[in-house]
């Protein structure tokens, strides 16, 4: 097998190719993925049965761990879109802050909406609302266009049940301190999300709008077209059921606790169950329960599902690939090295995240990259436990934030449902995923520097 400087040429050449061949020819990441993965191991010289072995090992066994979980959250995220579950958690963030501070309000909806939802789907649901807040408050479109971008963009990239932050903890071993990746997820997104709206406030407020003058919708109005919508109370349980019983769990296993109670409650604190109640509290949301709702909207969850799973399971066959080959090794004696230690080893896996996401547009798949790729760094240098092992996806979650462009759907979301020009796209939404990335970055840091 291929030893010394050689192999990191050889892994430099496999994430490249994956880059290249994303962003420059648009090949699926998940072709991009294997294709890297089989390259890696034949350039590295493993043995072409090895290499087999690997990506199989490495594509099942984390199916294992995040599989069932990431279909649970995507039925959940399609349930509350398609019931109309994500409007009537709106209505409540905007009860609740008032709309005296209207981009305030976006924000918060927008974090709170892409916890289940995709932040591209989020976006265009509450596209509507934004745009009569924005008109009943007189306030700029593009400023509310932001605030509520940014918002959904936070959680999107740090909190579970989103599949990106799901397939990373997955990747890292991490599946299993699901509850402390949501505490640690929601504690990073509120400076972030605080980031975008001060950038909403602050710069998207001076950029105008064609046509915004003219926009005149009615929240009223928006809810009759979308016809009746659930009660609060059905709205949030299917987000905040399982996130209270992956908690629990956490806690009786932290605290070790014994008896039957205690064995219940690791039982439905497990992410799978807890997912996969949070999915039947969500049939309440059902209009009625028909072929259209039981098979066709959770198939529409499914479909959703698959394309991750494909994805964050190429990643973990990439991942198995460069764990079987001396790249590992050369890679865990970096991690040791002292010119990076504490938490600046957080840079690194922020630097690549980021570099992948600009470079190919996918957060997800910088997500799921940029885990599998670190992976085996990590136990050697000394990064284990729930704790850092949560702020290493935090880290993640950030690079994969800076930057949303041109070759970023969201970006393309953003720009059509709000009416900003490109230009100004660049300096509204580009810029502020970027603040964002740094932002989530630093407090992770500074986190790590106060619980580690």
């Amino acid at each position: 097998m291929v030893q010394g400087p050689l192999l990191y040429l050889i892994l430099f050449a496999g994430v490249g190719f994956i880059v290249l061949a994303t962003a420059k020819f648009k090949l699926h990441p998940f072709l991009g993925l294997l294709i890297a993965a089989f390259g890696v191991g034949i350039a590295a010289r493993m043995p072409l049965l090895d290499i087999v072995t690997a990506v199989n090992d490495g594509f099942g066994g984390l199916m294992g761990y995040i599989g069932i979980v990431v279909v649970a959250g995507t039925i959940i995220g399609k349930i509350l879109e398609k019931s109309g579950a994500a409007l009537r958690m709106a209505e409540v963030v905007l009860r609740v802050v008032g709309e005296k501070s209207p981009q305030l309000c976006m924000s918060l909806i927008g974090a709170l909406v892409s916890i289940p939802v995709f932040c591209d789907s989020g976006y265009v649901i509450l596209s509507s609302l934004k745009k009569a807040l924005a008109h009943r408050a007189r306030v700029p479109l593009a400023s509310m266009s932001v605030a509520l971008a940014t918002g959904l963009y936070a959680t999107h990239t740090l909190v579970p049940p989103t599949p990106g932050p799901i397939a990373a903890a997955g990747n890292l071993g991490a599946s299993s301190y699901l509850g402390t990746i949501i505490l640690i997820g929601l504690l990073v997104s509120i400076p972030t999300t605080l980031a975008g709206y001060l950038w909403a406030t602050k710069v998207a407020v001076n950029i105008p709008v064609e046509g915004e003058q003219e926009v005149k919708y009615s929240y009223d109005e928006i809810v009759k077209e979308f016809g009746q919508i659930p009660s609060t109370l059905k709205s949030f349980t299917p987000i905040f059921l399982p996130i209270v019983l992956i908690g629990a769990g956490s806690m009786v296993s932290y605290q070790q606790w014994a008896g039957a109670a205690a064995e219940v409650m690791l039982f439905v604190g497990t992410p799978v169950v807890a997912l996969l109640i949070g999915v039947f509290a969500a049939f309440a949301l059902l209009p009625k329960w028909n072929e259209e709702t039981l098979t066709g909207w959770v198939g529409e969850g499914l479909k959703d599902a698959a394309a991750i799973l494909l994805l964050t399971g190429a990643g973990g066959a990439f991942g198995a690939v460069i764990k079987a080959t001396p790249i590992a090794d050369m890679i865990k004696g970096f991690a040791q090295g002292e010119a990076m230690h504490g938490p600046l080893l957080l840079l690194i896996p922020f630097l690549i995240a980021a570099a992948l996401k600009t470079a190919q547009g996918s957060s997800t798949a910088a997500l799921v990259i940029t885990s599998a790729l670190i992976a085996p760094t990590l136990p050697q240098a000394g990064i284990e436990g729930a704790v850092p092992l949560s702020l290493v996806v935090m880290a993640i979650g950030a690079g994969a934030m800076a930057v949303s462009h041109v070759n970023d759907s969201y970006f393309w979301v953003v720009t059509q449902f709000s009416g900003i020009k490109i230009t100004d796209a660049y300096k509204a939404h580009t810029m502020a995923t970027l603040v964002q990335g740094v932002t989530a970055i630093l407090v992770t840091m500074l986190l790590w520097w106060v619980l580690v």
